[in-house]
């Protein structure tokens, strides 16, 4: 489909037939030798001498061609174009933060695996994060981890393959042996200043109790629901153990009750695994459709077409004076 970005060009082709009409031709004077016999010499040609001045007149052709070249270029500034077929771009309206708890209390090997077997903490979360993650295709996330001090392993990035190679990298101690869960959220809260979407979701993994934030997770999550982030809380520790050990389930419940989100307990693989998807199905994906139509310009064709019939018929009309001079 071709179109034209500037249409209004399209209002000065009757322009030439205005200056024809209302502008007079232009008149030079020129210096003339007057000889006695100049009537004998115009009886003798057959012509009638007349005062004023002599208007050449064009042929067909050259006026064929004045028109021509006026709407090529006419055209050319109308700026035509090439449309291709439309281009429909997804973007999701939605970001998500993950904060992996990452303490000593991580390597315990008391978490059940899908078959049954038990298998390190971490280890097992890794694995069901990895399929979460891979399902979020199109979504902006970003990976937190936290122990003693919470860091940003991962800033906000569509490219899940690299968050999860993030994710691979992270072991069980790297942050410290304890759990600053307060800290944590509150990094969280600094990811979504970036953010320019308004589904701001947050998922807290942690399996002991805070013991090493300087803000406690209760302001950290007032904060949250005041800048509208909804935060996801996961326990996965035991809440028969005790000290640093102990998951604080009750801390956990009221960060997602303060932000409007919602507490989970997760004690095997299986669970965890039901966990995200209950969380997914809660928190629709959101997108933001936006389509665009390619447009390849065609300019250079009708200035290209009109040099070449300038040329050509420059040619061509030098070619017929020199002829009719010669003969």
């Amino acid at each position: 489909m071709i179109s034209f970005a500037a249409p209004w060009a399209f209002l000065l082709l009757p322009l030439p037939l205005l200056v024809y009409w209302f502008v007079p031709p232009h008149r030079e004077q020129t210096n003339a030798i007057r000889i006695p016999f100049f009537r004998h010499v115009a009886k003798a040609a057959g012509a009638e001498p007349q005062s004023g001045s002599a208007i050449p007149q064009r042929s067909m052709l050259q006026s064929f061609v004045a028109i021509l070249i006026w709407l090529l270029l006419v055209t050319a500034l109308a700026r035509p174009e090439k449309l291709a077929d439309p281009i429909v771009i997804e973007k999701s309206a939605r970001d998500v933060v993950l904060a992996l708890d990452i303490s000593g209390s991580m390597d315990q090997r008391d978490f059940q695996s899908t078959d049954g077997t038990p298998t390190q903490r971490l280890a097992a979360v890794k694995d069901v994060l990895r399929t979460f993650i891979a399902e979020r295709q199109g979504d902006r996330m970003a990976l937190i981890i936290f122990g003693t001090r919470a860091f940003v392993q991962a800033p906000f990035t569509e490219d899940l393959n690299s968050l999860n190679g993030f994710l691979d990298q992270t072991q069980v101690g790297m942050a410290g042996p304890n759990t600053a869960l307060g800290d944590a959220i509150g990094l969280g809260i600094r990811i979504f200043d970036t953010s320019e979407v308004d589904q701001r979701l947050m998922i807290v993994l942690s399996d002991g109790a805070d013991t090493s934030s300087r803000m406690t997770p209760t302001n950290a999550a007032a904060i949250a629901a005041d800048k509208g982030v909804v935060i996801y809380t996961i326990g996965v520790g035991d809440p028969n153990a005790s000290g640093e050990d102990r998951v604080d389930l009750e801390a956990l419940q009221a960060i997602a009750d303060r932000t409007g989100g919602q507490y989970f307990f997760a004690n095997d693989q299986t669970v965890l695994s039901d966990t995200y998807q209950r969380i997914d199905e809660q928190n629709p994906r959101i997108v933001e459709t936006q389509s665009y139509r390619p447009r390849e310009s065609l300019t250079h064709y009708p200035l290209l077409i009109a040099l070449i019939v300038f040329l050509c018929s420059s040619a061509g009309f030098h070619i017929e004076q020199r002829r009719r001079r010669a003969t």
